[in-house]
């Protein structure tokens, strides 16, 4: 079963149209002096470090819908343009584009593969940081139905009905670790999870080349956690920081298209620092 996603484009789709006047591209990635971007990006994509352009530059928020007009407006965005969008790494891709759907940007897409699909393929790579035309841009406002706060969490760890899961590595899930394995393990105060949260990690999701596996795959993925054809109950996804979860969301909202996935976007940074809030890890 192939992919069928309205919010999905693939590389050979981009590749045609780098030249189109209104496709914007961006990439995201989590390197503030963006070095990676430096030493060769996708022709025609401009950076955003995801703190500097999707966060509030003050408060643990996101940007307000009239900041990213002001991002999307000093590239060059219009009425007409598409803004695809690829992260560095690939969870960034997502986050950025549920940030911005929140925002009230509908005209936004991911770039299935990111980076990795398409220096696979061969396809080239630029040094010139290209330059736009600034343009007024206006929001259609704030959509905030699929983010979900703690509290809320809290009051529904007994809804039977809702599946609650959690996109982190095995070892941050079983309580062994507050951040991935690899690098400096820090993030949160307490190990473990959320009490009932299953596991499925984001990275099951996703081909070697960072593609998505097929449709047919990602419903097998699913079915375990009790999401099959039809159910629309809430589905709440969380990871560490809400980038890895963000994926998870895309895939069952965007190409399985099962309605009422939200994001706990303060994730186990914030659960697993509050004092009283339950936890639960293998012992």
């Amino acid at each position: 079963m192939d992919i069928n996603s309205d919010k999905l484009v693939t590389t050979t789709w981009l590749a045609e149209n780098l030249e189109d006047p209104n496709i914007r591209i961006v990439e995201i990635g989590r390197d503030e002096r963006g070095e990676t971007y430096s030493e060769g990006h996708i022709p025609n994509a401009v950076f955003w470090f995801w703190k500097d352009k999707l966060w509030h530059n003050s408060d643990r928020e996101f940007a307000s819908p009239a900041e990213i007009a002001r991002y999307l407006g000093a590239i060059g965005t219009t009425e007409r343009s598409k803004i695809v969008l690829y992260g560095d790494p690939i969870q960034y891709g997502t986050y950025g584009l549920w940030v911005l759907t929140m925002a009230g940007f509908n005209n936004v897409y991911l770039l299935d593969g990111g980076r990795t699909t398409w220096i696979a393929e061969g396809r080239c790579l630029s040094k010139i940081i290209p330059q736009f035309e600034p343009y007024e841009v206006i929001s259609s406002g704030a959509n905030l139905s699929t983010r979900i706060g703690r509290d809320e969490v809290l009051k529904n760890l007994k809804d039977s009905k809702r599946v609650l899961v959690d996109a982190r590595s095995p070892e941050e899930y079983e309580g062994e670790r507050v951040s991935p394995p690899g690098g400096f393990d820090h993030g949160a105060e307490r190990e473990g999870r959320i009490p009932g949260a299953q596991h499925l990690f984001f990275r099951d999701l996703l081909n070697e080349d960072d593609t998505f596996i097929s449709a047919e795959k990602l419903i097998e993925k699913i079915r375990p956690l009790g999401i099959v054809a039809g159910f629309t109950n809430d589905v709440v996804t969380y990871c560490r920081l809400s980038h890895r979860a963000t994926l998870l969301w895309f895939a069952m909202t965007h190409i399985l298209n099962i309605p009422n996935v939200k994001i706990y976007d303060g994730s186990w940074t914030e659960w697993g620092s509050i004092v009283g809030f339950p936890v639960e890890k293998n012992s």
